[in-house]
C-alpha cells in the first residue's frame, strides 16, 4: 500500500497535527483509524492503548509544564555536580538559587 501512495503517512502526520493542534473538524480516534493503514500503525496502536488520557490532554486545560520545568532544573543541577558529594549539597544548592 505504502508503494502506491508513498505520501499517505505524511498526509496523516499532518492531519494528527491538526488534531493536536485543535484545528479543523476530525477527532482523535477518525485520524488513529487512517494511521493504522500506514507506516505509522505501530504509533497509532500506542495511542490506542491508553486513548482516554490523551483525549483528555487535549481536552483538559491542565499542563504539567512549570513542573517538568523544575525537574529538568534540579537534573541538571544534579548532573554538574556529577562525582561529588550527595543529596545535602544538591539541597543547598537548589535551596540558596532560589
Amino acid at each position: 500500500m505504502l508503494a502506491e501512495a508513498p505520501g499517505l503517512a505524511t498526509a496523516i502526520a499532518r492531519r494528527l497535527r491538526q488534531v493536536l493542534r485543535r484545528k479543523g473538524g476530525e477527532t482523535l480516534t477518525e485520524v488513529l483509524a487512517a494511521a493504522e493503514k500506514t507506516e505509522l500503525a505501530s504509533h497509532a496502536v500506542n495511542l490506542c492503548r491508553d486513548i482516554d488520557a490523551v483525549q483528555a490532554a487535549l481536552d483538559l486545560p491542565w499542563t504539567t509544564s512549570p513542573v517538568e520545568g523544575q525537574i529538568n532544573r534540579l537534573k541538571l543541577i544534579k548532573r554538574s555536580m556529577y562525582g561529588r558529594a550527595g543529596f545535602d549539597l544538591l539541597r543547598n544548592r537548589v535551596l540558596n538559587a532560589a
